[in-house]
């Protein structure tokens, strides 16, 4: 329910910004379906999903807090984006990179072509005769970063992660309090100790390489998720919720313990932009290796962990074409969303 409202709140903005460059007619023949209703059957019925349900993981309690703080952002409820916030980074560490573009939805409000298209279509207004409502109405599209909403969420922030702690500190005192939360969660996610198998990459990676080299790569790859942080944002910062749709991909990808309710949770904000990615090249060539590889995992891993019949590399292989796939996803679909906004700017000029 709450990524079907946050895809009807997307839709909405785009008929507004649409409406407002005089394109609703120009791009009428296009593809132009429910975001929220593909969305969230995207979700409901992503077999990964089911598994995850299934199996009784904790990644759909994840996933759910990450869905409240985006539609919390996306609605500007900033209590409802603090909770959400703080239990996602609570439960798992990398939902932290997630501040960026939650910021950029309560300051810019949801996303919206590139703030040029409206100045050229501006300027374009000004050389015609454009009624005083016109005006009025493109001025109203290109919004000013407001600080209010941000300064509210940074309070309900504190607050938030203060009941968090306060809480774990009293729960926890008898088994070592909060340095030991600290060290077994987060910690664990960062030094990478467990070393079993899973659909990453990272797992077989640190079991070949040195122990000399290993907290070199480590920090390699725990900085490769926040290297990528600040040029996306700058690339996308007129679009945060897509660039929150990203972030989550990146940290499907690139985290430590990945799981197969990571890539359901990508999956379905990826519904949510069904109408700008609707010239995404590979999409053939992605849904069926998506297919082949969720068929294939736990074949191979059946064959090497049960069966003793098959070995690493088999299962290895997998999660290499799986990381594959996964890239040349978010490539894909972060190359359709600018050309989407070009495809809008030479509209305007036209």
């Amino acid at each position: 329910m709450l990524i079907r409202a946050t895809g009807h709140e997307l839709e909405m903005a785009r008929n507004r910004s649409l409406k407002s460059l005089d394109l609703t007619k120009a791009v009428k023949d296009t593809v132009n379906v429910s975001a929220g209703d593909v969305a969230s059957l995207i979700y409901l019925w992503n077999p990964w999903a089911i598994v995850t349900c299934v199996g009784s993981c904790t990644s759909p309690i994840e996933n759910l807090m990450v869905v409240i703080m985006i539609y919390g952002s996306c609605s500007r409820l900033a209590p409802l984006a603090a909770f959400g916030y703080v239990m996602a980074t609570h439960l798992s560490l990398y939902p932290a990179i997630l501040i960026v573009p939650v910021i950029l939805l309560l300051g810019y409000g949801l996303d919206a072509p590139p703030p040029k298209v409206f100045v050229i279509k501006g300027s374009i207004a000004r050389k015609s005769d454009v009624s005083d409502n016109d005006k009025t109405s493109r001025q109203r599209v290109v919004q000013q970063f407001s600080w209010k909403p941000v300064l509210h969420f940074i309070f309900w922030l504190f607050i938030w992660s203060c009941h968090v702690l306060l809480l774990s500190s009293v729960i926890l005192k008898k088994v070592g309090g909060l340095h030991e939360m600290f060290e077994k969660t987060y910690g664990f996610i960062l030094t990478v100790k467990d070393l079993s198998p899973n659909i990453g990459v990272l797992w077989y990676f640190f079991a070949e390489v040195f122990d000399f080299f290993r907290n070199f790569f480590l920090m390699v790859f725990n900085m490769n998720i926040i290297f990528m942080v600040l040029p996306l944002a700058i690339r996308l910062k007129h679009r945060p919720c897509f660039l929150a749709f990203v972030y989550t991909a990146i940290v499907a990808i690139l985290k430590s313990y990945p799981s197969a309710g990571d890539s359901a949770l990508y999956l379905g904000l990826l519904g949510l932009f069904v109408n700008e990615l609707a010239e995404m090249q590979f999409t053939f060539f992605l849904f069926f290796g998506y297919i082949g590889v969720s068929l294939l995992s736990p074949v191979m891993h059946n064959l090497w962990i049960w069966r003793g019949t098959g070995n690493a590399n088999f299962y290895f292989a997998t999660g290499l074409a799986y990381t594959c796939l996964q890239t040349v996803l978010l490539v894909e679909s972060v190359s359709s969303m600018i050309k989407h906004d070009r495809k809008l700017r030479l509209l305007v000029t036209s």
